[in-house]
């Protein structure tokens, strides 16, 4: 099988995949050719001077770097009238830059304990020193910016919708604006169930962050609710009680699914059953596959998130996938390679690949039944990076100090999730982009 080709972002007017590449410049000239010359010399500066990591140099170098280089995204993604410019994201490589991901103390922003793993004793931090780097020319991608993030969406609400990979973004997101605006805690929902809904506030903005737990987007019951029962009863043309209930106050969702689609369930229209995935055998149900099931989950629920006129701003994710490679969930060994993969060094699964390509799909539908409406439909395009991240989940590290008392034979490993701060904070960093777009 040959290396994957991404696609490009889609167009902001018609969600196609676009393959221009603005790069105008909006100063005047001669402050042009002295940015240029500016970024040149720094250029030269960085090869002559910067080292790999653990470098006496690198380190020495950093802040300054660190600097130069967040000062340099900002001007440089910010055209006239201060909106976003229309980037590709999606493809890029990760580079050293160090510290750039130490931005808060996940301890501090209640995040959930298995994601804390600077907490839970994890030694090395060397995934903390990586940056996105799209492949565009004039793309670079800016720090996480709390103020513009806040300012952009003052008085409105987000959403984050989905599975455990969504509830990771939507954590992220609240740690990274917290740093700088103390958020409020509206709510959460008490005992084991106090990670699957939260509402904070960030009240000099009256901006509102929830997270909604619903891995299927629409209702479902059975394992979802209850990791005893062994399958889902998913109702595809029902969206999720909880998250519907409040679509009428929602300015903007973020919707993300597909690892429990692939995991499989019963899926029903109604009340009669239109078939299953993975479901047990004796059940006789005629099996639909996930793609099917998934295509539809995005449909419900963007129907009901289109409806009522209100004007809102749709973001589906794509696929982020785990990193077990083969080892088993209690394997000590499972995804501990310390750096990021290169280019060309990972190939993406099939499924991977066709759960992402789903997405631009739906999305793509979903705006040309929505032309000239309110609804803005966007896609949030994480799969190539998250896939080149290896090294930024807990593995062992999702339990506390997990060899206190030697190495164990077995010990779970958490491969799919991200530590908190970590790669993860580099989708909310996409997130802002797309949302200070021109519509």
């Amino acid at each position: 099988m040959g290396a994957y080709q991404y696609r490009q972002p889609l167009d902001r007017h018609n969600l196609k995949p676009s393959r221009k590449n603005p790069a105008g410049c909006f100063l005047s000239k001669p402050v042009c050719a002295w940015l240029a010359c500016a970024f040149f010399s720094l250029a030269l500066f960085h090869l002559l001077c910067c080292s790999p990591a653990g470098s006496q140099r690198a380190a020495a170098f950093s802040p300054l770097l660190s600097y130069i280089n967040n000062t340099y995204s900002f001007v440089s993604s910010v055209p006239a009238g201060g909106a976003a410019k229309s980037c590709n994201y999606s493809e890029g490589q990760w580079v050293w830059a160090p510290g750039h991901a130490r931005r808060y103390n996940a301890t501090q922003c209640n995040v959930k304990e298995s994601h804390d793993c600077i907490r839970n004793g994890r030694p090395d931090t060397g995934y903390l020193d990586w940056r996105w780097q799209p492949s565009a020319a004039g793309c670079p991608l800016p720090a996480f910016d709390s103020r513009a993030f806040l300012s952009a969406l003052r008085g409105k609400h987000v959403a984050i919708i989905g599975d455990s990979m969504a509830r990771n973004q939507a954590q992220s997101l609240v740690c990274l604006l917290g740093a700088a605006f103390p958020p409020h805690l509206l709510h959460r929902d008490e005992g084991q169930q106090r990670h699957n809904f939260w509402r904070y506030a960030f009240p000099a903005y009256d901006v509102k962050v929830s997270f909604y737990w619903n891995p299927f987007l629409v209702r479902a019951t059975g394992k979802a609710e209850d990791e005893s029962i062994p399958y889902n009863h998913v109702h595809l043309d029902q969206p999720g009680d909880r998250w519907a209930a409040d679509a009428d106050t929602i300015d903007v969702a973020v919707l993300a699914a597909g690892h429990w689609l692939l995991n499989g369930a019963i899926y029903y229209n109604g009340s009669a059953v239109v078939g299953a995935h993975n479901a047990p055998p004796e059940l006789n149900y005629t099996g639909v596959g996930y793609a099917w099931p998934l295509r539809t989950v995005y449909r419900t629920a963007v129907e009901r998130l289109s409806s009522g006129g209100r004007p809102r701003t749709l973001v589906l994710a794509t696929f982020s996938p785990a990193h077990f490679d083969g080892s088993p969930f209690d394997s000590p060994t499972a995804c501990t390679k310390m750096e990021p993969y290169r280019e060309g060094e990972k190939e993406l699964a099939w499924i991977c690949r066709e759960v992402r390509d789903i997405v631009y799909d739906e999305a793509a539908e979903a705006a040309r039944s929505r032309a000239g409406g309110a609804t803005r439909i966007e896609v949030l395009d994480v799969t190539k990076l998250a896939t080149m991240r290896p090294d930024g989940h807990p593995g062992v590290y999702m339990n506390r100090d997990p060899f206190k008392h030697g190495v164990p034979d077995r010990i779970f490993s958490d491969c799919l999730h991200f530590c908190l701060p970590g790669p993860v904070d580099t989708f909310n960093e996409i997130l802002l982009q797309i949302l200070r777009k021109r519509r």
